[in-house]
């Protein structure tokens, strides 16, 4: 069982490269990226995964500060599960203590929900995390909506956000970054009714 003193690990998942940086499925990634610039750091690549990893505190400065290691895998998104299950051991991790940032289908575009363990409901990086460690870790879910008309899913998780949902963009992911500093900082019931729109 996990203690206060217990590190997390924040997983932003996305795939990696520059065709891919600003679609709907990197949301994972943008909120990892705006967490590593409050921390104050810049990613580096990890030593024991196929993954970037930035090691900081997250929360009000002193004791009640959280160790945190962000991590963007780069293993692509259905493969995810091997970096961050590696990473887990190394920075012996509970797996309570690990929170997964993703885009959800079944959430209106700018919604949030934030939940521990539960089903994949289709995405392959939960998938993958799932497969390789269980289901037992938070996750802070993005809404991007479902698919317009005959769209597939797939074309639709990585096509760019519309032109007016990127108006919104900043706003949200930061309001996604505040959610994932209140599950840590507050632990999940509060971050829930705070965030849970």
């Amino acid at each position: 069982m996990s203690d206060a003193t217990d590190p997390w690990l924040i997983v932003g998942l996305g795939n990696p490269g520059p065709d891919y940086a600003a679609n709907r499925h990197n949301v994972g990634f943008m909120v990892a990226d705006l967490l590593a610039e409050r921390i104050g750091g810049s990613f580096k690549r990890a030593q024991k995964a196929q993954a970037q990893v930035l090691e900081g505190r997250i929360g009000p400065p002193g004791p009640s500060s959280r160790r945190v290691v962000l991590v963007k895998p780069m293993s692509y998104m259905n493969l995810s599960g091997g970096p961050v299950t590696a990473l887990r051991d190394f920075y012996k991790v509970p797996t309570d203590h690990v929170v997964a940032v993703h885009d959800e289908l079944d959430i209106d575009f700018g919604m949030l929900r934030l939940k521990l363990g539960g089903g994949d409901n289709g995405h392959n990086g939960l998938k993958s995390m799932t497969k390789a460690m269980g289901p037992d870790y938070h996750r802070v879910r993005f809404g991007i909506g479902r698919p317009p008309g005959r769209m597939q899913v797939a074309d639709f998780v990585l096509k760019d956000f519309s032109g007016a949902e990127r108006k919104e963009l900043a706003y949200l992911v930061d309001r996604a970054a505040d959610a994932v500093e209140s599950l840590l900082d507050e632990g999940l019931e509060r971050a829930q009714s705070a965030y849970n729109s």
